[in-house]
């Protein structure tokens, strides 16, 4: 059996391990930083001076400080430890200094294209005329 799931790298616990509460407990973190992503600002280098627990940053090119060589990855607070995920293809987060939705794509947040309804086949709604 593998350490990790394959998508979030969540932690599996694994038989007869020991302080199996440790590993469930790293997965639920990781879980509560990922769903519904919302993230306090995007290409950010520098950490904050005070952040609060829980909240979330896309880190851009050429951190600094205690995000230095994190280049790409989300980072959230937790426990006074900064965490880091490197987001995965496709994700979608709410950039809340903005308020756009982000989809992660070639290894970078773009802003996230609402689909074209003009002429919507078999819809009829915004259809030309």
């Amino acid at each position: 059996m593998p350490d990790h799931s394959p998508r979030l790298a969540l932690p599996f616990i694994q038989p007869s391990q020991a302080q199996k509460h440790v590993t469930h407990n790293e997965a639920l973190a990781t879980l509560d930083t990922v769903v519904q992503l919302a993230v306090e600002a995007v290409e950010a280098t520098i950490p904050p001076a005070a952040p609060d627990e829980g909240e979330v940053w896309a880190i851009g090119p050429a951190p600094e400080g205690a995000w230095a060589g994190q280049t790409g990855r989300i980072a959230t607070l937790i426990d006074d430890t900064w965490r880091f995920i490197a987001p995965q293809e496709g994700w979608i987060a709410l950039d809340k200094s903005t308020g756009r939705l982000l989809r992660q794509a070639g290894g970078a947040w773009a802003p996230l294209a609402p689909p074209d309804l003009v002429n919507l086949a078999g819809v009829g709604i915004n259809a030309g005329f």
